[in-house]
């Protein structure tokens, strides 16, 4: 099979990475290689991230982040696939670094919290947490006490 081709998931429906791909298959005629945009790379994070497919969501985000790091949505988006990935230290830096960009991101917040938990780190997830929830306006979330 070429490396055009579409690749199936379990579910027999075309993993996400190469619909994408598939997408732009004659974008510049046949046979000429098409490079790909940031945005273009956005969207096929997005696809790959929906699909649970993290890992791969994450090496995708790190480029868009370097190209367009003022952007909140795809750092926040590469934390998360971090996060899912089990790359907790990666997702911490990332979260660290919106916080710093825009503190009142409220799940920014949350999300660290959840984090360093995550960690074994509770002690210090302890006041993002409070944070999110003051920002949510809802002071149970955190009924634990912490």
């Amino acid at each position: 099979m070429s490396d055009t081709s579409l690749t199936y998931g379990p579910d027999g429906e075309p993993s996400a990475d190469r619909w994408a791909s598939a997408l732009h298959l004659f974008d510049n005629g046949p046979g000429v290689p098409h490079e790909e945009t940031t945005l273009e790379r956005w969207e096929r994070a997005r696809l790959l991230f929906e699909a649970k497919s993290y890992a791969k969501a994450a090496e995708l985000l790190t480029a868009v982040v370097d190209e367009a790091p003022e952007q909140t949505a795809p750092r926040l988006l590469l934390a998360r696939a971090y996060y899912h990935s089990a790359q907790l230290t990666r997702a911490e830096e990332q979260l660290r670094e919106i916080i710093a960009r825009n503190p009142v991101e409220h799940y920014a917040h949350l999300m660290l919290g959840r984090t360093l938990e995550r960690q074994g780190r509770t002690e210090e997830a302890a006041p993002w947490l409070r944070v999110a929830a003051a920002f949510s306006g809802d002071l149970d979330l955190d009924a634990g006490g912490r």
